[in-house]
């Protein structure tokens, strides 16, 4: 049985200074408290891209927590509608995305997207915005840093630093993997600062990224799974 989250707060067919506006509206909405029970299931999303950019091709993978087995996943394949603009990372991304996660038989009890959470000019990353409309508890995992600055991070696995916006605090600096470049963590919706850097350690293993993150993208690129060693649950 699949879900619809109904229809999303706000139009995808917007202009960029439009987006903008509709995130500064939306940022008021976003929870940064923990609004859950148990998590067993986590699910990484995440987008790619076809035919030069005019095809969006998103998927969500569920994994097991804690074992990180994968569950299910889901891909879906929309044409592109808006342009890349920094900071509006969720208006290009999201809506492919939302409708690979309706695909689902069971929804995950916790979302990490490649993006970010609240760390963000409008504190409305992808994270953030995917968490509004679907519901569901979310957290921004990125590669890069958008905004913020923060002091020295030590090269040991598992060190973090509070990355801040003009003395705001927004989000963690975490060293993932011993010696190689940090990833930004930052709680996307209905998920505290705290409990967003416990679930992203808890998905990592000897890699950079969660294993989350890890799938999914797998997903959004050109893995093929095969039937015979294909998880139940899927699109």
């Amino acid at each position: 049985m699949s879900h619809r989250f109904g229809p999303p707060p706000h139009p995808w067919d917007v202009t960029p200074a439009q987006a903008i506006a509709i995130q500064r509206k939306l940022r008021h909405q976003v929870v940064l408290a923990d609004h859950f029970a148990e998590v067993n299931y986590v699910a990484g999303v995440d987008a790619g891209f076809e035919a030069s950019g005019k095809m969006t091709r998103a998927a969500v993978a569920v994994l097991k927590f804690p074992e990180l087995t994968l569950e299910a996943y889901a891909i879906e394949r929309m044409p592109t509608s808006f342009p890349y603009v920094p900071g509006l990372l969720s208006f290009r991304e999201a809506p492919a995305i939302l409708k690979a996660i309706e695909k689902l038989n069971r929804l995950p009890d916790l979302i990490l997207c490649d993006g970010q959470g609240i760390a963000h000019q409008r504190r409305l990353g992808i994270a953030s915005h995917i968490g509004l409309i679907t519901g569901l508890p979310a957290i921004g995992v990125a590669k890069s840093r958008l905004i913020g600055e923060h002091t020295a991070l030590p090269r040991e696995k598992g060190s973090y630093v509070k990355l801040r916006d003009n003395g705001e605090y927004i989000g963690v600096v975490l060293r993932s993997r011993s010696g190689v470049k940090p990833i930004y963590v930052s709680p996307g919706h209905k998920i505290s600062f705290k409990t967003a850097i416990y679930y992203t350690m808890g998905c990592l293993t000897r890699f950079r990224l969660p294993e989350t993150t890890r799938w999914a993208h797998r997903l959004a690129s050109e893995i093929k799974i095969s039937k015979k060693t294909a998880p139940s649950g899927l699109e």
